[in-house]
């Protein structure tokens, strides 16, 4: 093909795309090639700035190690994760869901722990707080023996992986939903925290003057064969940041009330303030497939 001006060029781009022997890859294929000439069209992109964005994609892998993923970062940034979600789960995005980001920083294997003990592995400062949670079916009929695994940032919000100062797996556990679908463990209130911004996110929010932080949260992820795999996030209701998440991820369903107390807590060795949280989680039906790890 010798390609005479701009427009038959899409046409042939169009054309060897829809050659694709596999049918879901040549439909997509065929989406992506189509809006993106349509997006250098309408932004009437400069070739000085198609370089640059060229630079940038190069660094967001650059960027991506065992402990950091800038590509799943801008992919938030941008809102594009929590579209995904959002259109892929609740009847397809006709009804609410319990769904939400994976995030940056799931982990393969944390350890298993037994209901009611704490995910706090070492000396780890904090508002002691005590979770319960619910996993049922759409029906509202319990799910036994889901695998739910949880982790959480410190009170200085980071992950133990961001931390020298926390051991491995610290504020990380994987627990099995009794007979009533609960789980229970204790931790410390979780803290809203900047995501990194060292690389082309972090310029990018700076471009825009928008701030980088994501408002407390619990991290979610139960499996259990004939569901499809929950992925969740549980917000605190009282974040100053509710409102702007850097990464677009809060959802009416998954603001949650992380309960200030001063009355007789669950542990003797508690005093004065407390936390607790009480949530209930809809599986629905589906596969059970566990999403690749973001990091190591």
């Amino acid at each position: 093909m010798i390609v005479e001006d701009q427009k038959q060029l899409t046409d042939f781009a169009l054309d060897v795309m829809r050659r694709t022997p596999d049918p879901r890859l040549r439909e997509i294929m065929t989406s992506l090639v189509a809006h993106l000439h349509a997006f250098v069209r309408e932004a009437r992109l400069s070739e000085r700035e198609f370089q640059e964005a060229c630079a940038i994609v190069a660094e967001l892998g650059h960027r991506t190690t065992d402990t950091h993923n800038e590509v799943v970062l801008m992919a938030g940034s941008l809102g594009v994760s929590s579209l995904v979600c959002l259109l892929n789960n609740g009847d397809n995005g006709n009804t609410e869901t319990n769904q939400n980001l994976l995030g940056p920083f799931w982990r393969l294997n944390s350890p298993p722990t037994r209901n009611g003990d704490s995910i706090i592995r070492c000396p780890t400062p904090g508002t002691p707080m005590f979770v319960n949670t619910r996993f049922t079916d759409m029906a509202g009929m319990p799910v036994v023996g889901a695998e739910v695994d949880v982790w959480q940032s410190n009170d200085e919000g980071f992950y133990e992986n961001q931390d020298e100062k926390q051991v491995d797996m610290n504020l990380r556990g994987k627990f099995l939903t009794d007979a009533n679908g609960l789980i229970a463990f204790r931790s410390i209130k979780p803290l809203g925290y900047p995501i990194p911004t060292e690389g082309p996110v972090g310029r990018l929010l700076k471009a825009q003057l928008r701030h980088p932080f994501r408002p407390a949260h619990l991290h979610f992820l139960a499996a259990k064969p004939g569901y499809k795999t929950l992925i969740s996030q549980v917000y605190d209701s009282e974040d100053p940041r509710i409102q702007t998440d850097a990464q677009f991820g809060v959802t009416k369903a998954l603001v949650g009330e992380y309960k200030r107390r001063a009355d007789k807590a669950p542990a003797a060795d508690v005093s004065g303030e407390w936390v607790s949280l009480d949530y209930a989680f809809k599986m629905e039906p589906g596969e059970s497939r566990l999403p690749r790890p973001p990091i190591k």
